[in-house]
């Protein structure tokens, strides 16, 4: 019986020690050191959103400075359709 036992003992010991496939620890650091697909595409869609508020902020500033330089004369006629007065 304690031969079965030490055999036992000593076969688990052996198939324990044959588990270790290779380094887990450098596999799991691999695994986290590559960004993951979610990372990048989120990553795109900064810049993306970027590109966009970039752009607005161009079209604001055309916008600006076409009002800035529009033409403020008045047209008689105008003048005269807003003297109600003088009806």
């Amino acid at each position: 019986m304690k031969k079965l036992a030490f055999t036992v003992a000593i076969g688990s010991s052996v198939l324990l020690a044959a588990c270790n496939n290779g380094n887990q620890d450098q596999v799991n650091n691999a695994e986290l050191n590559q960004p993951a697909s979610e990372l990048n595409d989120l990553a795109n869609e900064a810049v993306n959103t970027a590109a966009e508020a970039n752009n607005l902020a161009n079209q604001a500033q055309n916008l600006d400075n076409a009002a800035a330089n529009a033409d403020t004369t008045v047209n008689p006629k105008d003048a005269d359709e807003q003297n109600v007065a003088g009806m």
